[in-house]
C-alpha cells in the first residue's frame, strides 16, 4: 500500500509527486511565460490599465469559480484524469495561439483577451481533478512537503518560461513570437501528462492519511455528495478569500512596472521569474514546517499580502522588487501549503468538490481584487493599500478561527 503497480512497473508516492511536478513545469512554462507579459501585449493591443485588470481578473476568476462545477463532477463522475486531460490541452493550444492577436486588426484585442480566459477556464477544468489526484499521492508522504515538491516543481517552470519569453524578446523585439515559442513546452507537457497517465491510471490507493470524517460517520454517502463539507472549511475558503482581494494579479503589477518606467518591457519576464523562484522558495520552506507544525504557518500569508501594494507600486526599482519578490511568495504559498490545509479539512472522497468550491471564493475574490487594482492604480496607491489592509485583517481574523476549532479528522497520526 503506497505505491502504484501498473504493467509490472512500482511507482512510490514520491515519484508520482515528482512526475506531477514535471508535468506542471512544462505546463507553466506556457501559461506563466504568456502571464509574465498579459498586461504589455494586452496594452499592445490597446487595453487601458482597467481593461487589464478586468480580463486579468476575469481570467483568474475563470480559472477559480468554475471549479465549482469541475471539482463536483469530477467527484460525481470519477473521470479526474479526463478532466485534467482536457483542461492541460486548453492551455498548450490557446496560449501559442495568442500569437495571432496582432494580426486580426481592430479584432485584436478582443481574440487576445478571450484566449486569455479560455486559458484560465482550462486550469478551471483540470485544476480540481489534479490536486485530488495529488493529494491522494501526497498522503502518504505528508501532504505539506508533497504538495511544497510539487510546486516548486511547478515554479521551476514558473520561473524558466518567462525567462524563455525574455529572451525571444530581447532578441526579436516581438511580444507575439514569445508566445508562438510556447508551443513547444505545451506539447512536452501533454506528452509527460499521458505518461503519468499510462503509468499511475488510479491513484486512490496511495493515499495514506486518516480520512477527515468524523468518528462513526458512514462514509458511503460522501461520494454521492451526502455528506457536507465542514463549517471549518468555509471559514478558512472565507479567509483565503479575503487574502486573494488583496493579491492582485502580476498583470496589473506588470502594467505598472512598464508605464511608470520602472523597468523595461525586455525586463519585466525577468522580474516575473524571480516573483516565481521566491514562490518555490516558500513552498518547500512552509511546506514542511506545515507536515510538523501545523496551519499555523498560514498566518503568515495575510501579512505578506498586506506588504505587496506598499513596494511593488513604488517607482524604485530595488523596492518594486522586493514587492514583487513578496508577491511571488505569496502566491506560492497559496498555492502550495493552503491545498494542503483543504486536503487536511475535508473528506477524501470529496476532495475534487473541496477544491471546486474553495476556488470559486478565490474566483470571486480574484475577479474583484483586478478590477479594484486596476481602478484604484489610476488615482492613486494610497486608496488601494488601505483597502488591502483592511481585507487581510479580516482574513487574520479568519484564519485564527480556524486554527482553534477541531478538525473533523483530528484523532491519531494527526499532527496539527
Amino acid at each position: 500500500m503506497g505505491q502504484q503497480e501498473v504493467a509490472g512497473r512500482v511507482w512510490s508516492p514520491w515519484r508520482t509527486v515528482v512526475w506531477f511536478g514535471l508535468v506542471s513545469l512544462a505546463a507553466d512554462m506556457v501559461y506563466e511565460g504568456a502571464r509574465a507579459i498579459t498586461g504589455p501585449f494586452l496594452a499592445s493591443l490597446g487595453a487601458s490599465a482597467l481593461v487589464v485588470g478586468l480580463v486579468t481578473g476575469a481570467g483568474e476568476g475563470a480559472a477559480l469559480v468554475l471549479r465549482l462545477v469541475s471539482g463536483p463532477l469530477a467527484d460525481r463522475t470519477g473521470r479526474y484524469w479526463s478532466l485534467t486531460i482536457v483542461g492541460y490541452g486548453l492551455t498548450a493550444v490557446c496560449v501559442p495561439l495568442m500569437a495571432i492577436a496582432p494580426f486580426v486588426g481592430g479584432a485584436g484585442l478582443a481574440v487576445g483577451a478571450t484566449l486569455v480566459v479560455l486559458e484560465r477556464t482550462g486550469k478551471a477544468i483540470r485544476s480540481p481533478s489534479k490536486s485530488a489526484l495529488l493529494a491522494h499521492a501526497a498522503g502518504a508522504v505528508g501532504r505539506g512537503r508533497g504538495f511544497g515538491v510539487h510546486k516548486a516543481l511547478d515554479q521551476v517552470g514558473a520561473f524558466s518560461g518567462p525567462l524563455l519569453v525574455a529572451g525571444v524578446v530581447a532578441l526579436t523585439g516581438r511580444l507575439w513570437t514569445a508566445l508562438a515559442v510556447l508551443a513547444v513546452p505545451a506539447a512536452l507537457s501533454m506528452v509527460l501528462l499521458l505518461v503519468v497517465r499510462a503509468r499511475v491510471p488510479d491513484l486512490a490507493g496511495a493515499d495514506q492519511a486518516p480520512q477527515a470524517v468524523p468518528a462513526g460517520r458512514d462514509l458511503s454517502g460522501v461520494a454521492r455528495g451526502e455528506v457536507r463539507l465542514p463549517g471549518s472549511f468555509y471559514l478558512f475558503a472565507g479567509a483565503c478569500a479575503a487574502s486573494t482581494v488583496g493579491l492582485m494579479t502580476f498583470g496589473v503589477i506588470s502594467y505598472h512596472l512598464v508605464e511608470a518606467g520602472v523597468f523595461t518591457l525586455a525586463w519585466v519576464p525577468v522580474v516575473y521569474a524571480a516573483a516565481m523562484a521566491s514562490g518555490a522558495v516558500a513552498a518547500l520552506a512552509t511546506g514542511g514546517v506545515y507536515d510538523r507544525f501545523g496551519g499555523r504557518v498560514l498566518l503568515l500569508l495575510p501579512v505578506l499580502v498586506a506588504a505587496v501594494p506598499l513596494l511593488a507600486f513604488d517607482t524604485r526599482p530595488a523596492v518594486v522588487l522586493a514587492g514583487v519578490l513578496v508577491w511571488g511568495a505569496a502566491t506560492g504559498l497559496q498555492d502550495s501549503t493552503v491545498k494542503a490545509l483543504v486536503a487536511d479539512l475535508v473528506p477524501s472522497a470529496r476532495l475534487a468538490t473541496a477544491y471546486g468550491v474553495f476556488a470559486a471564493f478565490q474566483g470571486a475574490a480574484a475577479l474583484a481584487g483586478g478590477a479594484l487594482a486596476g481602478a484604484l492604480y489610476d488615482g492613486g496607491v494610497a486608496d488601494l493599500v488601505l483597502v488591502i489592509a483592511g481585507c487581510q485583517v479580516l482574513a487574520l481574523a479568519l484564519l485564527v478561527v480556524v486554527l482553534r476549532r477541531p478538525r473533523a479528522g483530528d484523532g491519531p497520526g494527526r499532527r496539527h
